[in-house]
């Protein structure tokens, strides 16, 4: 049906909140989860602006702009992992997460107080791997997932069986590490460790939506595994002959040619560092003289 805003689609007692164009960014995919004793909202999205359902508290995936958009509708107690703590309780320590030029920091932190409706939450509560929230005959156990940001987790709710894997969204975009405080080798230990819950339901913030079956989750989640794979290997293919950090940028490990933005080039920036330190340190790769690496 539609509400105000977002098309609601339930999977037992987990109401799934679609955003616009199927959450994909900037909107997203929030939860609405009803307990016996209370309701609780995940990653509020910019969808609920103007619609936000009642809730007794709201868990927060990680800090990033589109999954707090709506945080302004709930003056209820709010929850993130505490890696992510900082970026939730102050807006500008989110934006600072991104690693933009400086001369453009000001203008995206004026888009996502204007835009998403971000004000920093200094009243925000932090949470850790495995923190239980019961709410009465129901009950949401975070599962951290670091990569995409240090505190990025999912939560696991029971007895439905349903896993919100937030930003390990399957896209064909593949996963996103380029934050200051993203880390490639986290991520595909997160991708890893979703790999071995087994669900009846899998949901993801953008996109993709709910995935039902672990056996369909997992076919998925190999295919977006080998996005990883596939920037490795045109890593590898381009260091055929010595190349500079600069020249990789330049070649694209993550945006296609066409994309613009000032969020481009350093975002490429540290993905190719995180690349190539691993496969530095795989022997793959050797650095053959001061900042020029070629395939080994």
């Amino acid at each position: 049906m539609h509400t105000m805003g977002y098309t609601t689609a339930e999977y037992g007692a987990v109401s799934v909140l679609v955003g616009a164009n199927s959450g994909a960014y900037p909107y997203g995919n929030s939860l609405l989860v009803r307990g016996t004793d209370q309701i609780l909202v995940v990653d509020p999205s910019l969808s609920l602006v103007r619609a936000a359902p009642p809730a007794d508290v709201v868990l927060v995936s990680h800090a990033h702009e589109d999954h707090v958009a709506g945080l302004g509708g709930y003056q209820v107690p709010v929850h993130v992992h505490e890696r992510d703590l900082d970026a939730l309780r102050d807006r500008r320590a989110l934006v600072d997460g991104y690693g933009l030029p400086s001369d453009v920091v000001d203008a995206f932190d004026e888009s996502v107080r204007d835009d998403f409706h971000v004000q920093g939450r200094p009243d925000a509560l932090g949470f850790g791997d495995g923190a239980v929230f019961d709410l009465g005959g129901r009950t949401v156990t975070v599962v951290h997932l670091p990569g995409h940001t240090a505190g990025h987790s999912g939560f696991l709710i029971e007895p439905d069986g349903f896993l919100f894997v937030a930003d390990i969204d399957l896209t064909s975009f593949g996963p996103y590490y380029g934050d200051v405080g993203s880390s490639l080798v986290d991520f595909e230990a997160s991708m890893r460790r979703c790999r071995e819950i087994d669900a009846r339901w899998y949901g993801t913030f953008h996109q993709k939506g709910v995935i039902e079956g672990a056996a369909e989750f997992r076919r998925r989640l190999d295919a977006y595994v080998g996005v990883v794979e596939r920037r490795d290997a045109t890593l590898l293919a381009f260091l055929g002959e010595p190349r500079t950090v600069e020249e990789i940028v330049d070649h694209r490990l993550v945006y296609r040619p066409h994309v613009a933005g000032p969020h481009v080039r350093p975002v490429e920036r540290r993905t190719a560092v995180q690349h190539l330190d691993r496969l530095l340190g795989g022997g793959l790769v050797a650095e053959v003289e001061p900042g020029r690496f070629r395939a080994a």
